[in-house]
């Protein structure tokens, strides 16, 4: 106890409880749990989006595809799309159940749990939506498919950050307003996506071209599709939870 412990009994504890309330290790427990998730969540971010822009840059050339992305583009989304929002991922409560669940092993990778297999095939999905955009595209003789993939690219990356932000509950019943930073910083990253594609400045510093609307709602189209994939993985996750249980 930190307030009447004596100074020996201090020195030989490996927790001192400040204000001699054994609450406070229940609050501890739940706050290390929550900041352990979050950094998960942020590395499954980084990876899935990383391992995109990897698997687009080398296999394009295997492919016989132009490279899809500008260096330019690599830069602005390492820059902004990756760091607001997986910033933002710590500012994410709690889950629900979170004290229900065991203590983890101490030397548990931080991968595990489906962490590296899920960021793997989402990078991989992401890489498949860019390259059928080009596919289909890139015989024009305009540069609006490089535009394309690059819009494609950032929009999936939010609608990943905004799907991941649990690993088993959907994002429709946590609701998009329950982390107002990474709302925030999704709203701010797709209306700095928007300046990227139509403000004259924006468009000669990333050497990008103004879209159509049916171009603009293709990509916004495209870029769910990783969204609801990820939510129909957690769903099968509920559901082998409920199962288990059952059991």
């Amino acid at each position: 106890m930190g307030v009447s412990g004596t100074d020996a009994a201090k020195e030989a504890s490996a927790m001192v409880l400040l204000d001699d309330d054994f609450a406070t290790i229940v609050t501890a427990v739940r706050e290390g749990r929550r900041l352990y998730d979050n950094i998960r969540r942020f590395v499954k971010y980084q990876l899935t989006t990383n391992s995109a822009e990897v698997l687009i840059i080398a296999v394009a050339p295997l492919l016989g595809l132009p490279i899809p992305l500008l260096p330019i583009h690599i830069l602005w989304v390492n820059l902004l799309t990756d760091g607001l929002p997986g910033l933002a991922l710590a500012a994410e409560p709690a889950e629900p159940g979170v004290m229900k669940r065991g203590p983890r092993a101490p030397g548990e990778s931080i991968f595990a749990h489906g962490l590296g297999a899920h960021a793997v095939w989402v990078g991989v999905l992401m890489a498949g939506l860019a390259f059928a955009v080009e596919a289909f595209l890139v015989s024009d003789h305009d540069e609006h498919w490089r535009t394309m993939i690059f819009t494609v690219l950032v929009f999936t990356q939010m609608g990943h950050v905004l799907a991941i932000r649990s690993d088993t509950e959907s994002l429709f019943s946590q609701g998009p307003l329950s982390n107002r930073p990474l709302a925030a910083a999704v709203a701010g990253m797709i209306l700095l996506q928007l300046a990227a594609i139509y403000l004259p400045a924006f468009q000669r510093a990333l050497k990008t071209h103004a879209l159509t609307p049916k171009e603009l709602a293709l990509c916004a189209a495209l870029s769910t599709i990783v969204f609801f994939a990820v939510e129909i993985e957690k769903w099968l996750k509920r559901r082998r939870a409920l199962h288990a249980s059952a059991s």
